[in-house]
């Protein structure tokens, strides 16, 4: 017998409970199985992390020219992700201002948004600038009739918005995260790939899965685990709004280049992987990286956005190897992740044990973060 994916009141309240228990564990725990099944929980999730919080949807790179657009959504909020007339980038509502319906789909270049249903046109900047006949409506305005803009910041070139409004400045956050990786130039990255894919797992197993060292020896015996086995990761200092780890480059493996001249002989054989919450990870190598922006499907199915970052050309071959790395892992992931999604679903799965810090205590990270903002301690509106 399953799991019902429908939680009932008592059980999201003690997914709550547990929550705001954490820290008075004397050893870090798993979280229980409802955690990822409950439907109740995703949509407190949604209207919380992912609506209050600071939201990352892409890179800067998938819109290096004015005209270049891309859609996507937060919490169920359609938004079309621009760069502007003037080269900046904007966040501008995806539904038009006359009946709702969406103005565009996927990604592509245009001087304007046209919708499909009436015809009302909006340019770069979403301002409305045709709707058919309306001059004949008694006080239409069309200054008025202006798409939505989301408030959004960049980090390092990556794209993040927060759709209430109110979130806190996103850049102190992250100031320390900053220190740690600066010398490995991530603003200088040329973006080599980008896609989006499903997978059939909760978002929250997908950013674990990111941010531990445990499962690269078994999960990635011949693709990663040559490169940064298990026992080489080593915790990350953390913050309040990042976590992550460093793995380590087995001494056998050669440098990865071309790598920046500011690497230390350290930063030189290993990688920072890191989790900003709620919905980025990222595994930044000495000359590529790859993130993922996450965004819940559903309770059970995660929809990404990923790509690659590199210090070479995307004509280069090592960024072309990279990307074949990469899908070379996450089909291993998904795989993985896919089969625990559905285990996850068992009645009588318990919480049980992390391995320890440096192999997965950024999860324990990513828990207490989740714990500030919805334990049962935490008063939500």
């Amino acid at each position: 017998m399953m799991h019902s994916n429908h939680a009932d009141g008592r059980e999201v309240a003690e997914i709550r409970r547990v929550l705001s228990k954490l820290n008075e564990e004397a050893t870090p725990r798993t979280m229980p199985p409802a955690y990822y099944v409950s439907e109740d929980f995703l949509a407190l999730e949604q209207a919380t992390l992912f609506t209050r919080e600071w939201a990352c949807v892409g890179h800067a790179g998938e819109i290096p020219e004015s005209g270049d657009f891309f859609a996507t959504e937060i919490a169920g909020e359609p938004i079309l992700v621009v760069r502007d007339n003037d080269g900046q980038v904007a966040v501008l509502s995806n539904v038009c201002r006359h009946r709702g319906t969406l103005l565009v789909e996927g990604s592509g270049r245009s001087k304007r948004f046209v919708c499909p249903y009436h015809a009302w046109t909006y340019g770069l900047k979403g301002e409305l600038i045709a709707a058919p006949l309306m001059d004949k409506i008694a006080g239409f305005d069309k200054k008025a009739c202006s798409l939505h803009r989301f408030r959004h910041e960049l980090w390092n070139g990556f794209i993040y918005v927060n759709i209430s409004g109110d979130a806190e400045p996103l850049a102190p956050r992250l100031s320390a995260l900053d220190k740690i990786i600066e010398n490995y130039q991530l603003p200088s990255r040329n973006l080599v790939h980008v896609e989006e894919d499903i997978w059939a797992v909760n978002w929250k197993c997908l950013a674990e899965n990111f941010m531990e060292g445990y499962h690269l020896t078994p999960t990635h015996a011949k693709t990663l685990h040559p490169i940064t086995p298990t026992n080489l990761c080593r915790k990350m200092p953390n913050g309040e709004y990042f976590t992550g780890y460093f793995a380590g480059y087995n001494p056998n493996f050669p440098d990865r280049k071309p790598y920046p001249d500011t690497l230390t002989e350290q930063e030189r054989r290993q990688s920072p992987l890191f989790w900003i919450a709620p919905n980025h990870v990222v595994g930044l190598a000495t000359n590529n990286c790859v993130y993922m922006c996450l965004r819940p499907n559903g309770v059970d199915h995660v929809a990404i956005r990923w790509g690659v970052l590199s210090t070479a050309k995307r004509a280069d071959q090592v960024a072309k190897d990279y990307v074949d790395l990469c899908n070379a892992f996450n089909a291993e992931d998904k795989a993985k992740l896919e089969l625990l999604q559905r285990g996850l679903k068992s009645r009588f799965l318990k919480r049980g044990f992390l391995a320890p810090d440096d192999l997965e205590g950024a999860i324990w990270d990513i828990y207490r973060f989740v714990a500030r903002r919805l334990g049962s301690d935490v008063t939500i509106v």
